[in-house]
């Protein structure tokens, strides 16, 4: 009976490995969008935390230490986006389990 228990257990790990890498692969592929200074400046991200496009309204060329100041801000805004979407995809497979990816 033990045999057979840890059989399943190994199983249900397999599993979960497959069902993690198949979430890695598709957390790769989000893109999402940081914003800053309502709208005037964005960013977009992929799920590798790489920046991929960045549009910037031309009225906040005037001040550069503010425009350098919403580019973080954007660029924290996609980062965030995706760690949150990233914990919420994991932990469906992990069932709640703290685990890294």
């Amino acid at each position: 009976m033990f045999k057979g228990g840890m059989a399943g257990m190994m199983q249900k790990a397999k599993q979960m490995q497959e069902d993690m890498e198949a979430v890695q692969r598709e957390i790769k592929s989000l893109s999402c969008e940081g914003l800053a200074a309502s709208g005037a400046l964005k960013v977009e991200m992929n799920g590798d935390f790489k920046v991929t496009d960045i549009s910037i309204d031309e009225s906040l060329f005037s001040d550069k230490e503010m425009l350098e100041d919403l580019i973080i801000v954007a660029v924290n805004d996609a980062s965030t986006k995706i760690n949150e979407i990233s914990k919420n995809k994991m932990k469906n497979v992990t069932g709640g389990l703290n685990l890294p990816f």
